[in-house]
């Protein structure tokens, strides 16, 4: 698997074990989509399917954006930097942020909540966009909620969009939070219809903590690998080929 494929990988896997921070954030946003939406009474629960997906491929697009504007702008910052410098700067970004998400998650470090408070005055101004589209009573807006959800202050969507810093390229960058986000899906689908059971499974200290022990030693592991011999580096590291 090429260095960035794998970037990709832990990015799902980082989007996944981190959604059990997404019950909390984005729990209630999606029962009370869900339960506004349209239903038609022969098809039942599943008429609501199209929604869910709807709000996920809005919600997935925006951070895909982000990245792919954030991976643009790194490459051109990187691009003043020599090879191997880049390379160790880049790998640095990866796991500082897999390390700060896992304490985050883990309820051992909060200091990545700073960035949703500053993340607030952006979402109060893009939050009345989303009011105007309600009732959801069509996928297509479901679709542009979404795309408006993508904006939520979430330290852990922020945290990602730092990493896609490192990605290389704006594409590299766009794909890597649609990974990301691709990893929150399962968590916020099935969530729609067992949003009771499922929210109070993953609240639970434990669940989340280990979840968080597991972002942790992923981060771990990038940073130790940072420390390798530089020839070891050039083929560990995103682009490293």
């Amino acid at each position: 698997m090429a260095p960035i494929e794998l970037a990709w990988v832990s990015a799902f896997l980082v989007g996944f074990l981190g959604s059990t921070h997404c019950i909390g954030m984005c729990g209630g946003i999606v029962g009370a989509l869900t339960l506004g939406a349209k239903r038609d009474p022969v098809a039942g629960a599943w008429s609501q399917l199209s929604y869910l997906v709807a709000y996920n491929v809005g919600r997935i697009a925006t951070y895909a954006a982000i990245g792919a504007a954030l991976g643009f702008i790194g490459a051109q910052v990187f691009q003043a930097t020599p090879s191997a410098g880049a390379q160790l700067i880049a790998r640095w970004i990866s796991g500082g942020f897999m390390v700060a998400l896992g304490l985050y998650l883990s309820g051992w470090w909060t200091g990545i909540a700073a960035l949703e408070r500053l993340g607030g005055g952006i979402w109060r101004r893009i939050e009345p966009f989303g009011r105007r589209l309600l009732p959801v009573n069509h996928p297509g807006k479901a679709f542009l909620i979404g795309l408006i959800w993508g904006w939520l202050p979430c330290g852990m969507v922020y945290a990602a969009a730092a990493w896609s810093l490192s990605a290389g390229s704006g594409a590299n960058g766009a794909v890597l939070m649609a990974a990301f986000g691709l990893g929150t899906m399962p968590m916020l689908f099935v969530l729609g219809a067992t949003a009771r059971w499922l929210g109070a499974a993953v609240r639970r200290p434990a669940v989340r903590r280990t979840a968080g022990v597991l972002v942790l030693l992923l981060g771990a592991y990038t940073l130790w690998a940072a420390g390798a011999p530089v020839g070891h580096l050039h083929h560990a590291v995103p682009g490293g080929g």
